[in-house]
């Protein structure tokens, strides 16, 4: 499994099975451990779980993923990321102009994360651990991945430069408002978003 390196802004962005390239096993395994994730919480799954739910044995789960479990949940996370961006800039890139980009970039990002039911599930089930990842380790890779995707959509109307400096401030924003909702604002309405 590789993450491409990323295109210059403004050319045509690659497709997630591209940038996420995995053997059918490996997506078995990944689907695997993402409906058992669900169904126990991600504290409670095993490699064993996982390995039954994908239908396969122990060892060869750890053939497809040598280092087990964190290799298996790192692997999930990232191609997860990337499925979220390339949902996220296909819905945006209809966008009419400038503003509408940014303001549907805002809605669709922010009514996904409400959405998201894993996402919903593992804040649940380890809530602490979960806004630490988010704040302290997650958001550098997070912004470098919606700096792919999204510096293309805006990067003919405010530059190359720009793009990524808006980008990384459109995902701080969305994942502020994601963890500490605003009564004043929301986000994932169109209207309340163009206003803010």
């Amino acid at each position: 499994m590789t993450a491409a390196t990323a295109r210059p802004p403004g050319s045509d962005p690659a497709p997630v099975d591209e940038i996420f390239s995995a053997s059918k096993a490996e997506h078995r395994v990944l689907d695997a451990a993402r409906a058992c994730c669900e169904r126990y919480g991600i504290d409670r799954v095993t490699v064993d779980d996982i390995a039954a739910e994908a239908g396969i044995s122990r060892a060869t789960l750890y053939r497809l993923f040598p280092g087990g479990k964190d290799v298996l949940f790192e692997s999930l996370r990232t191609r997860e990321s990337l499925a979220f961006f390339v949902k996220l800039r296909d819905q945006v890139s209809a966008a009419d102009d400038f503003e509408d980009v940014v303001v549907s970039v805002l809605v669709a990002a922010t009514r996904a994360l409400r959405e998201d039911e894993h996402l919903k599930i593992t804040l649940a089930s380890r809530p602490g651990e979960v806004l630490y990842e988010l704040q302290v380790t997650d958001v550098a890779h997070i912004v470098e991945l919606a700096t792919e995707f999204l510096s293309p959509l805006v990067a003919p109307s405010i530059g190359a430069a720009r793009s990524s400096e808006l980008a990384e401030w459109l995902t701080r924003v969305v994942l502020s408002y994601f963890l500490s909702p605003s009564a004043r604002v929301d986000l994932g309405d169109h209207a309340s978003a163009a206003n803010f």
